[in-house]
């Protein structure tokens, strides 16, 4: 076994946000709420809590101040919301969020078929964003969307993530996270993105974010652990599909992530049994079992017992 594991790693739980704006059944305000305070009893402290984009293409996010309002914030607990422009940025404010996030794709393809425009120009429509985050104290993280693989083009190349990451570092981004979005990475293709990030940004400041739908995303976590990155996205019970690949799941399991790493000897200061909980009270609420392999499994060993 590797001894150069991490001995702490955090996770960001994005289920409130990535995990529930693609539900196609209205999701009240005061649920979101309550899954947001019950990631918190769990230990969770980074949760992405919801968009502020417009309610004509996410319907779903369309409550995101009323959201942000209601939270019970705790000391230690980073709140982290997605801005994907200045409007989104400006509606925001009020809502006092720790941490803004802004995203571009490292496929072209993907970039034109789904903002339409160019990598070049979906960055330069950040620096306003950027710009007045940082000057609010707000830290600015970066996600490089496709950064393994499009569904329009295939494959993505190591330089063609670079070439985001760059970018958003020249905006004066202070995090970049590196997004399997549609879940075909594979260990050595998530490393050698993953270098591409770690040559412009400290390892603290580079994250990992990846999709389950080809069963790859423990092995891909394990993969960067092993170069020492210790920062990985994650959605409570599953949360979220994968649009490019119908009825495959999206989002890797935070109860799934806090397993191994528990198995690993590694700290996430993350109460699983609590999580689980957390987990199957929301999927309840959504009318379906967890997605979440473990988190199936301890429900089924508490029936049991």
């Amino acid at each position: 076994m590797s001894t150069h594991l991490p001995s702490q790693v955090t996770l960001v739980d994005v289920g409130p946000r990535d995990g529930l704006q693609n539900e196609a059944q209205p999701i009240p305000a005061a649920t979101k709420i309550e899954l947001v305070s019950r990631l918190q009893d769990a230990g969770l402290h980074e949760i992405e809590v919801t968009s502020y984009v417009s309610p004509k293409w996410v319907p779903q996010m369309a409550d995101a101040a009323e959201v942000m309002a209601g939270i019970a914030r705790r000391p230690g607990v980073r709140y982290s919301v997605l801005t994907p422009n200045l409007k989104g940025l400006e509606a925001a404010l009020s809502g006092r969020p720790d941490e803004i996030v802004v995203f571009g794709a490292a496929s072209e393809a993907f970039s034109r078929r789904n903002i339409n425009c160019s990598i070049e120009e979906s960055i330069e429509r950040f620096r306003p964003v950027v710009q007045l985050a940082l000057a609010q104290g707000i830290k600015v993280r970066a996600a490089v969307s496709c950064a393994v693989g499009c569904p329009y083009q295939g494959d993505v190349s190591a330089d063609e993530v670079e070439r985001v990451v760059v970018g958003m570092k020249a905006l004066g981004v202070q995090h970049c996270g590196i997004a399997d979005t549609i879940g075909v990475g594979t260990p050595r293709k998530v490393q050698a993105a993953m270098e591409r990030a770690l040559k412009h940004f400290p390892v603290e400041e580079v994250s990992g974010h990846f999709h389950d739908t080809y069963g790859q995303a423990l092995a891909n976590i394990y993969a960067c652990l092993e170069m020492g990155v210790h920062v990985f996205d994650a959605s409570v019970a599953g949360l979220g599909g994968c649009p490019y690949a119908k009825g495959a799941t999206g989002n890797v399991a935070t109860e799934d992530v806090v397993f191994l790493l528990n198995g690993l000897g590694i700290h996430t200061g993350v109460n699983l049994d609590a999580l689980a909980s957390a987990g199957a009270w929301i999927s309840a609420e959504l009318g379906r079992p967890p997605v979440s392999r473990v988190g199936r499994a301890l429900l089924a060993k508490k029936a049991t017992v």
